[in-house]
């Protein structure tokens, strides 16, 4: 166990010099900076749907995707962040309650 967690903060710490020993001129390419706009879109799509649809190794389609679903209307609707967190909520409870 102590193996892995000191080996793990090892990793941790060389991969962040890494970040700022990298030459500011290899992140001022325009691909770079396009590629690395959309990876926090991407992990967050991967981490929606894992949490919202899969149960261990299994896709399950039960409330959460009711408040997906509920929360991407929302969203397209222009609604306020807090409101869309509201509405998923209130809409997966319903869902829940009634099944």
């Amino acid at each position: 166990m102590w193996t892995v967690l000191i080996a793990t903060s090892v990793m941790s710490l060389l991969i962040k010099w890494f970040g700022h020993a990298v030459p500011e001129r290899w992140l001022a390419n325009a691909r770079l900076q396009r590629i690395n706009a959309l990876v926090p879109i991407s992990l967050l799509s991967a981490l929606v749907v894992a949490q919202g649809l899969v149960v261990r190794t299994h896709v399950v389609i039960d409330h959460r995707l009711a408040g997906l679903l509920a929360a991407l209307a929302a969203l397209f609707a222009k609604a306020p962040f807090p409101i869309v967190v509201v509405v998923a909520a209130l809409s997966s409870a319903a869902v829940y309650h009634w099944h």
